[in-house]
């Protein structure tokens, strides 16, 4: 079985001056979706790192990687690293939003290698049942599962099918993307804390997209019963497609009529 040791080696890199590391930031449930939507953002979190590991960041270069929401691991790259210092306390963290600790926190200047970039992307590998060994030695070999033809977008799951944290919905694929701002219609917010559901409309330009971002980026959407709340990574879904006639009158009766069904006024986070 081909594996990752050995294609290391053969791009001129010595295993033992390498890390191997499998970024699972925080409170982002895909993190190869965070590296497809911004890999600048991405770069930047993996330039932080804590102070307590230095001895083992030590190591020149670093095989990054990123799991899918499916859980596979796929190869976004080598990096040239050198240690810069200490953050400067305050700053935020680029991709999860976290304030950085100067006391523990250690940047480093990481730069991209030529080498392997065929494979960024495309190149799925085994990472074995430690998963949660987030960072290992680039002794340790990976065995090759598969080489993707392209950079992987999943396929569009379809409007009722698709169920995603509002965390993820900045980082949806392209074409996920292209559907749901062409989609209206009737959506449903699940608060993942107290169970609670809010039922909305989307008849904007953008549809569901420009409503979702609305909540990813303020948190509330403007809804003053959600803005009252404490804050919570809510579950997206979509109750109901309009179809391509429909009127924003015709929404708003669809919205209506789905607050009664699920009675979100009396038992939910609606307001009216």
């Amino acid at each position: 079985m081909l594996s990752f040791r050995p294609l290391l080696e053969s791009a001129g890199f010595d295993p033992k001056a390498v890390n191997l590391l499998r970024h699972c930031p925080g409170g982002i449930v895909d993190p190869f979706g965070s590296w497809r939507a911004d890999r600048s953002a991405f770069e930047a979190y993996q330039s932080i790192q804590a102070r307590k590991d230095r001895s083992y960041f030590s190591r020149p270069y670093w095989a990054a990687f990123a799991p899918t929401r499916q859980g596979r691991t796929i190869f976004i790259g080598i990096y040239e690293v050198r240690l810069i210092g200490p953050v400067a306390g305050g700053e935020i963290d680029a991709l999860t939003g976290e304030i950085l600790n100067a006391d523990v926190a250690d940047r480093y200047d990481c730069q991209i290698r030529p080498e392997l970039t065929e494979y960024v992307g495309r190149l799925v590998v085994d990472w074995g049942a430690g998963t949660r060994a987030w960072g290992q030695k680039g002794t340790t070999d990976k065995p090759i599962i598969e080489l993707l033809r392209s950079v992987e977008e999943p396929a569009f799951p379809g409007y009722l099918e698709l169920i995603e944290p509002l965390s993820v919905v900045p980082t949806l694929p392209d074409r996920w993307v292209d559907f749901l701002r062409e989609g209206r219609g009737i959506y449903l917010l699940t608060c993942p804390r107290t169970k609670e559901q809010y039922v909305g409309k989307a008849d904007g330009a953008d549809g569901f997209w420009g409503r979702w971002m609305a909540y990813a980026i303020t948190g509330d959407g403007g809804n003053v019963r959600l803005r009252s709340r404490e804050p919570s990574d809510y579950q997206v879904s979509i109750l109901e497609v309009a179809g391509s006639a429909a009127s924003p009158d015709d929404i708003l009766r669809m919205e209506v009529l789905w607050k009664s069904k699920l009675q979100t006024r009396e038992m939910g986070l609606n307001g009216n």
